[in-house]
């Protein structure tokens, strides 16, 4: 509810941009043949009556409300198409991405956090950390950047989208899954750059705690081995900083990779989010916005659960 007062704030609404864009800046509806004796006024009446603007705030809302409970989510004003249909591919896509991003970072994290703990104030933990900082420090986008300028200065290739061309329209099959798989890698890179070194300073700084408690102490003291006395309880307990943040992490390909979406010309949800806002298509703003509150949701629900497995000291009982 909030979310849908706040992108009805701005002045005016779809069919004023629409008016715009059709009529110009001369402010006069084109020629007779496409636009009719309609004037201006008239046709901002008819469209508004058409999409249902002419209604208050409060009605608007409770309409698309009531759709959404019969698994409607409305039409798209700009796209004149049902809502699931424009948001549906670009939802799977954004859900491989985040996944393909989270095996990335994590996979890169914890062991790079757990070596540059136990091997603290090496050659090897200044390297890592160095290069920590670079992946904090550097956006995405001007990492997307540079990675596309590479490609076409060096090797006469485009790294932009998750797919070509001619696989864009395409139904799904398997050459359709290798070219996107091709593609993948290099999004889930840049878009996890930041995340990965993020994680890895937490890792880190988790896992030097934990070491130095008085249990891994009286584990080293009994002889067990090394690796044990830091895989089986520190490691685990380090671990749920980086569990419980799972629950952001796919709203946050959404809405927080959005520049980075826009320069690699990835077709997920960031863009199509952006592009709503501005043309002010509310029922595709909304729909987007209600995905990114279940997402929260869900990823909250089942790092509880991952912090309940790891984790003894909050197991439900």
């Amino acid at each position: 509810m909030i979310s849908w007062v706040i992108i009805e704030l701005p002045p005016g609404d779809f069919i004023d941009v629409y008016i715009l864009e059709l009529v110009g800046a001369s402010g006069k509806a084109g020629s007779s043949q496409s636009m009719g004796l309609m004037n201006t006024e008239e046709m901002e009446r008819v469209l508004r009556d058409q999409y249902g603007l002419n209604k208050p705030i409060y009605v608007r809302y409770a309409k698309w409300v009531w759709r959404m409970f019969h698994g409607d989510l409305g039409n798209s004003l700009e796209f004149v198409k049902p809502v699931t249909e424009v948001v549906g591919e670009r939802l799977l896509l954004t859900v491989i991405l985040a996944t393909t991003t989270a095996v990335l970072a994590w996979g890169l994290a914890i062991p790079i956090g757990i070596y540059t703990a136990v091997r603290q104030n090496s050659p090897e933990d200044y390297v890592f950390t160095f290069i920590g900082f670079l992946g904090l420090a550097v956006p995405d986008f001007l990492l997307a950047l540079w990675l596309l300028w590479v490609s076409f200065a060096y090797f006469g290739q485009s790294i932009g989208g998750l797919l070509d061309p001619e696989y864009l329209n395409a139904p799904w099959s398997w050459a359709r899954v290798q070219n996107l798989i091709s593609h993948l890698w290099i999004a889930a890179f840049v878009v996890g750059t930041a995340g990965t070194a993020a994680l890895i300073r937490v890792m880190r700084a988790n896992l030097l705690d934990e070491l130095n408690r008085p249990y891994v102490i009286t584990a080293r003291a009994k002889g067990l081995p090394e690796w044990k006395v830091i895989l089986k309880y520190p490691v685990r307990l380090a671990l749920n900083p980086l569990v419980s943040t799972l629950g952001y992490l796919l709203p946050f390909l959404i809405s927080g990779s959005i520049i980075v979406s826009v320069v690699l010309n990835l077709p997920t949800e960031g863009p199509l989010l952006l592009r709503a806002l501005l043309v002010e298509d509310m029922f595709i703003s909304a729909s987007i916005v209600l995905v990114l509150g279940a997402m929260t949701v869900i990823g909250t629900f089942l790092s509880d659960v991952l912090l309940s497995l790891i984790d003894p000291r909050i197991r439900l009982r």
